[in-house]
């Protein structure tokens, strides 16, 4: 006998150390109170006569008057749990098998002692009758059971239980398990009934951050928060968890993320340039006085309308010819419309340029300027500066001395001389192109001296 109680407190905390699985909050519980075993089950002949008296604590219940089981257990997932359960009793009841329709027979075995060591998987209805308090279940499970000194044997466990949960911790629980004996010998070892009552204590939750609310189910398990919130804090009282608050320092409405919005106008200060003063959403809360569709801090001219591309002011017109001076190629040049504000080039005009064309001499059978050449040049330039945007093409002609090929060299080189002179004189390149036509083109007779005069020149056209 002393072996065998050493046994079962072997036995007994082993399943301390090794049992599996409870509550996903607290994963370990023990329980401990009084059990009963009941052997008539193995008595009745019929299947359907086993649990005839299933409550029939009076006669047939054997019940040791103490602290008589222990269950560690540990929860595994799923609403599963796995535990080991060590018990003791005394037998002073055993039902003799019923002999015909005779009544059942109890007698006194002799206050056999009995002890069994079993390990139970529990799976919790709570979760599927969505109850907080009310915990059905049912298990399954084995053991081995040990009568007196000299009988023992395996058994194949199941049966239902229901627990009531006084706190998250702390429950009343009752369980019924059938046990089916390997034995042979109903005397040696019965199959029977064992019920288990008693007070399970549930433990092994974590909670870091002492808010009341498990780490696992804490959204912010190492700040102490609300239960409303998951267990995170809200600093600002605006009713908005400081996880999901874009301002979690500054009280605000939930329609701004729990942002302030002090202008009232519909953007919260944190997204407002201007968070003091109304403005549209365009202009990102910042007034516009002058509708132009700039904000007033960044409109030079905040009182007037105005393009963006000028600061928000209107485009001046220093010459007065209607173009604006961003459209204007000669803003300081009154012109038309027509011509972008730069003056046209008059038919007068080109008369003028090729006037002084006429005047442009040449050293012989070269492309260098005579002296006197010079101020003729220098009018032809202040004419063509008047007309910022007009293009001219500079003619070079020959009389019909010498052979064509060099002519047509010489007539373009000196137009190319006219070209470049006025280049260096303030013309832009773009404006003047150069070419010669050599003999090809007279306007006068290469017979007299006077026509072929003529015939030597450089003519300004227009490049329309």
């Amino acid at each position: 006998m002393k072996h065998l109680n050493k046994l079962f407190v072997a036995m007994v905390l082993l399943a301390g150390l090794s049992s599996q699985a409870q509550d996903s909050n607290n994963p370990w519980a023990i329980s401990f109170g009084v059990n009963a075993v009941d052997t008539r089950v193995s008595a009745a002949s019929k299947l359907e006569d086993q649990f005839s008296q299933f409550f029939n604590a009076k006669d047939n219940w054997n019940i040791l008057p103490s602290v008589s089981f222990v269950n560690v257990s540990k929860y595994v997932g799923s609403n599963f749990s796995f535990g080991v359960t060590g018990s003791i009793n005394k037998l002073t009841k055993f039902v003799l098998p019923r002999v015909g329709s005779d009544p059942y027979i109890v007698v006194n075995p002799g206050d056999i002692n009995y002890y069994a060591v079993d390990g139970v998987v529990n799976y919790s209805m709570m979760n599927l009758i969505n109850s907080k308090k009310l915990d059905p279940s049912a298990h399954v499970g084995g053991g081995y059971t040990w009568l007196g000194d000299v009988s023992s044997a395996g058994t194949v466990n199941a049966g239902l239980g229901l627990a009531y949960w006084f706190s998250d911790n702390v429950g009343i629980s009752y369980r019924a398990t059938y046990k089916y004996s390997f034995e042979d010998n109903r005397a040696d070892m019965p199959t029977h009934m064992q019920h288990f009552a008693g007070l399970t204590f549930k433990f092994g939750g974590k909670d870091t951050d002492g808010d009341g609310i498990y780490d696992k189910d804490d959204a912010c398990p190492e700040e102490a928060g609300l239960k409303q919130f998951n267990g995170c804090p809200d600093t600002d009282g605006d009713g908005i968890a400081d996880k999901d608050d874009a301002c979690p320092d500054v009280a605000g409405p939930i329609e701004f993320n729990g942002c302030p919005d002090t202008d009232g106008d519909g953007i919260a200060d944190k997204d407002d340039a201007c968070p003091e003063v109304a403005g549209p959403k365009a202009l990102n809360g910042c007034p516009d006085t002058d509708g132009d569709g700039i904000a007033d801090k960044d409109d030079k001219c905040p009182d007037v309308k105005g393009p963006k591309e000028n600061g928000g002011c209107p485009w001046p017109d220093r010459d007065g010819d209607g173009v604006l001076d961003k459209d204007d190629k000669c803003p300081d040049v009154k012109g038309t419309v027509a011509n972008n504000g730069c003056p046209e080039v008059s038919d007068e005009v080109v008369k003028r340029l090729n006037d002084y064309a006429k005047t442009i001499l040449f050293d012989s059978g070269k492309a260098s300027f005579q002296k006197q050449t010079y101020p003729v040049l220098q009018s032809i330039a202040s004419i063509l500066k008047e007309y910022p945007n007009s293009k001219f093409s500079l003619e070079g002609h020959t009389d019909s001395d010498g052979k064509d090929a060099a002519n047509l060299v010489l007539s373009n080189d000196r137009a190319a001389a006219v070209k470049n002179y006025l280049i260096e004189n303030g013309i832009e390149s773009n404006r003047l192109t150069s070419i010669g036509y050599g003999e090809t083109k007279p306007i006068d007779t290469n017979k007299t001296k006077a026509g072929k005069a003529n015939n030597r020149r450089v003519e300004v056209k227009l490049v329309k």
